[in-house]
């Protein structure tokens, strides 16, 4: 890739930045990132107050890749203030489903010679953090606890990150002009420009997608994506509560997808999140969308932050998951309900490949709820993968699939999701979005 070419990368997330500022880091010199906002984009699955950090993974690739970020979250002082530590408990009932994810996860740890602690049952569990005052994952508690983890307040990341861009020499355009509709494309379908909400026509050599839960509505992804919607819960505590639960856990019961976060001192919020199988939302006639096929998006006009609503059923879900760790807490309203959006993959795995249709044109993403934890290290590897020079299990796990563009239920996820199974927002529900 030419230093003076012109690259345009489409989607200010974590993946369209990090990108963005690995290659002006590289010395590329004409860099423009288009999105619909001005990052944080406000219902983007990289905004918001908090983001798990962690390396619990049964993949070895991924647990490898998450440590090397977590070191540089942990040591890197560009974070402070950004990333705080917190203690990990991963827990499950002790199904067979259940107990496969753990005993893979904790044996990978293992073999990679980085601690773990078995808390035998939800006793030992409120013995080793008295502050959980629920009956935790019971009956048949499983699951164990990691000292080595934390999480990133997502939106001051993100601002740190544009902020690195434009030092670097990076432009961005937002509002209708930076919002991609469409592509144009010569006869052997390269793409020429991006085309845009208000008629803007942005040129360029190479064009990087990274828009998330919005692709699929611009170019064919064979079935290879979907976007779904998963909940997000706050409950507003006062200092003194904040201090009392100071040092609350991350705490995530992967069997019904619930987690949690510690408090969040500048908001004063207590935030919880599912992390299951999610809803869907078939686009309205109204919508705009390049692709006919798109199954799934949100609204493509941003609000000026995320709507105040969730499912019914999923505020059922928030509140029972913190009647199981702090039923003092269960019954007070939330200070506020709201849906993030995944990219999800059918096997979970990220996307980082050249489109099969488009010469120039560079998948990065599809982080299928759990990429966030990787920002600090998420360009280098995509600045390798656009060059091609991946290692090869990361190129082979991160490859366009075409494959599943003629199977009907692809999407089963990594092991992780915990839960009810995925359904469709209803008429009434779409409207409230």
């Amino acid at each position: 890739m030419e230093k003076n070419a012109k690259i345009v990368i489409i989607g200010a997330g974590i993946f369209g930045l990090s990108t963005a500022y690995q290659l002006a880091s590289e010395g590329h010199r004409n860099i423009v990132v288009l999105d619909r906002h001005m990052p944080p984009v406000p219902d983007g699955s990289s905004s918001d107050i908090s983001r798990v950090v962690r390396f619990d993974y049964a993949d070895e690739d991924y647990l490898g890749l998450a440590y090397e970020a977590y070191v540089k979250w942990r040591d890197d002082a560009k974070y402070q203030g950004i990333f705080e530590r917190a203690r990990y408990i991963l827990v499950g009932k002790t199904s067979p489903y259940g107990q496969d994810w753990i005993t893979k996860t904790t044996s990978a740890l293992t073999k990679k010679n980085l601690p773990w602690t078995k808390l035998k049952d939800a006793a030992a569990a409120r013995k080793e953090f008295p502050v959980l005052s629920g009956e935790l994952a019971t009956p048949g508690f499983f699951g164990y606890h990691n000292q080595q983890a934390g999480w990133a307040d997502a939106a001051k990341a993100v601002t740190q990150l544009r902020d690195d861009c434009f030092e670097l020499g990076v432009s961005l355009i937002a509002g209708r002009s930076g919002t991609v509709i469409d592509f144009e494309t010569d006869s052997q379908k390269s793409i020429k420009a991006a085309l845009t909400l208000d008629g803007n026509r942005v040129a360029g050599d190479h064009f990087i997608l990274s828009t998330g839960a919005w692709t699929s509505g611009l170019v064919p992804m064979y079935n290879s994506v979907l976007s779904t919607g998963h909940v997000i819960g706050y409950v507003k505590l006062t200092p003194e509560e904040i201090r009392k639960y100071k040092n609350l856990p991350i705490y995530a019961n992967f069997s019904t997808g619930w987690f949690n976060f510690p408090p969040h001192r500048d908001t004063g919020m207590l935030k919880m999140a599912i992390h299951g199988w999610g809803y869907t939302r078939t686009p309205r006639q109204e919508d705009i969308t390049a692709i006919q096929s798109n199954i799934s998006s949100p609204p493509l006009i941003p609000p000026r932050e995320r709507r105040n609503f969730v499912p019914q059923d999923g505020e059922t879900r928030l509140r029972e998951g913190l009647r199981e760790i702090l039923p003092e807490l269960a019954d007070r309203p939330f200070d506020k309900l709201a849906l993030c959006w995944y990219t999800d993959t059918p096997s979970g795995n990220f996307i980082m490949d050249y489109h099969p249709d488009y010469a120039n044109l560079f998948v990065g993403g599809a982080g299928s709820g759990h990429a966030f934890k990787f920002l600090p290290v998420l360009g280098k590897y995509m600045s390798l993968a656009l060059k091609k020079n991946l290692p090869e299990q990361l190129a082979e796990k991160w490859r366009f699939r075409k494959e599943y563009a003629s199977q009907t239920d692809t999407f089963l996820g990594d092991g992780s999701r915990g839960g009810p199974a995925r359904r469709e927002l209803d008429t009434e529900e779409k409207a409230k979005l």
